[in-house]
């Protein structure tokens, strides 16, 4: 890609780029720097605005949604009236302030490499503090429960669905914690520990990955062959592309962190000649991790890639119904496998980008052309189904804001993102998010806060309740994802 070096001698190269990536999107670039008169300054102009956007859409969130000293979220605010609703937010959507200040440090470590930096060293010490206290009061979400899994039975800390007023007392048992929000935490996780080389956040990353992947099915068919799938959450049997694909892309920095190294990790089984005797081995974890992050890709494209070429949304058809089941062998309790169908539910934004995202990553670290044909045909298959031209603005993409589909969205783009950094070619399916962002965030802000609905602004009657807090995050996080990605242009 061409780097900020490069931009005094390739003017004429980039000019027509210039014209067609920047100038409907940015107000400040389009007017400094389309033509041949642009200049390096002029050429930061977008990157640095959507980081500065970023980051005042995290000072506002912060500012309203959260308790100043417990940090409890609230859900809800209301910009016009001023209210935030007593209704406390999710651990998924606390994990959405999380994604949002990785996204912001990620963008000014971009800014310090390809831009004047300033942006970086007046900011990033501040954020970082951010995101220490965030996860400091993650733990009033934290609870510990022992799970029967189908090769172990174990005690576990993880998080619920819902934060309580102390922290590590969360209930956690049955289907108050599910296994994608535990994908989304530790996510962040690894990436603030690339952002910041603090230990105590990989730590906590496998920590949650061992319990994650402790929920994969390892069960096995009348072929021989383990069912595989990981479940909503230990109280589900349903296997949701939520729960699934989350996990490949951490998989595959995980392994990116330990390669060449001599770190092992047990890998539990059950083994195949017999379907019922459980296994235990020593593995490398460079093997370990990539090898389940292949697995749960072709799980996962097996079972839910669709005619449209997108991802439906679970394994349903629960045979001959959705209970849990368990199996006793040699005298220990296990559980069982519940059988699956068929393919159901509906085929959401995010279940595709999380996919996009892990082709992108695994093509990396293996070289595999399939994982490249894969991203490329799912980026384009993704934005013909996901992407609506003209439905509300002629001109403008819409993506869908019905329930969470602004925060899903959100990482489609992080799909099309990581695979435009990869590959110039596919920058055309970014371009609309950063149309849309500018387009809300001039006439659908309200004092700082952007409505559900860039395209078609506030609907007081309906907005009843005022604006999601993750949405904001979403935003932010999307203008910090586009910065960076500009910036590495």
């Amino acid at each position: 890609m061409l780097k900020s070096t490069s931009l005094p001698f390739a003017i004429a190269s980039i000019t027509i780029v210039i014209s067609l990536i920047f100038f409907p999107y940015s107000k400040s670039f389009s007017q400094n720097a389309v033509g041949s008169n642009a200049t390096k300054d002029t050429f930061f102009d977008l990157p640095d605005e959507n980081l500065q956007r970023s980051m005042a859409l995290v000072d506002s969130t912060i500012a309203v949604y959260f308790e100043p000293n417990s940090f409890k979220m609230s859900r809800f605010y209301n910009p016009f009236n001023k209210v935030k609703s007593e209704e406390t937010a999710s651990v998924w959507m606390y994990s959405a302030g999380i994604e949002a200040v990785n996204a912001i440090l990620s963008g000014l470590s971009a800014n310090k490499e390809y831009g004047n930096q300033k942006i970086y060293q007046a900011n990033y010490a501040k954020y970082e503090k951010l995101l220490s206290k965030l996860y400091e009061n993650l733990d009033y979400y934290l609870g510990t429960f022992e799970l029967v899994s189908y090769t172990q039975t174990k005690t576990w800390s993880v998080y619920a669905v819902d934060r309580v007023g102390e922290k590590g007392k969360a209930n956690v048992t049955g289907i108050l914690n599910v296994y994608d929000d535990q994908m989304w935490l530790l996510r962040e996780l690894i990436h603030s520990y690339k952002l910041t080389g603090n230990k105590s956040y990989l730590e906590k990353a496998e920590y949650l990955t061992a319990y994650v992947l402790d929920g994969w099915d390892s069960t096995v068919d009348e072929n021989g062959k383990e069912i595989g799938g990981i479940p909503w959450g230990p109280g589900y049997t349903t296997k949701h592309a939520c729960s699934n694909s989350p996990l490949i892309s951490s998989l595959v920095w995980l392994h990116e962190i330990y390669k060449n190294k001599n770190d092992q990790i047990e890998h539990r089984s059950i083994d195949v000649k017999d379907g019922k005797t459980r296994l235990s081995k020593m593995e490398p974890k460079q093997v370990y991790y990539l090898n389940f992050a292949k697995a749960i890709y072709k799980w996962q494209k097996e079972n839910l890639l669709n005619q449209e070429g997108v991802y439906t949304d679970m394994m349903g058809g629960c045979d001959p119904d959705c209970k849990i089941r368990y199996e006793e062998i040699n005298g220990k309790k296990y559980r069982a496998n519940t059988k699956l169908t068929k393919a159901v539910g509906e085929s959401y934004s995010y279940n595709s980008g999380t996919m996009l995202s892990g082709a992108v990553d695994l093509f990396r670290v293996t070289k595999d052309e399939q994982y490249d044909n894969d991203a490329k045909e799912l980026a384009k298959n993704s934005f013909s189904f996901f992407a609506k031209e003209g439905k509300e603005i002629p001109d403008y993409y819409s993506f869908g804001t019905e329930g969470f589909k602004n925060w899903f969205n959100g990482i489609l783009l992080r799909g099309f993102k990581d695979l435009a950094m990869s590959n110039s070619n596919y920058g055309q399916y970014i371009q609309p998010f950063q149309k849309n962002l500018d387009y809300g965030y001039q006439h659908a802000n309200k004092d700082g806060f952007l409505a559900s609905n860039l395209l078609k602004g506030w609907d007081e009657g309906k907005d009843t309740n005022g604006l999601e807090g993750m949405f904001m995050f979403t935003y932010a996080a999307e203008y910090a994802l586009l910065a960076e990605y500009y910036y590495g242009l």
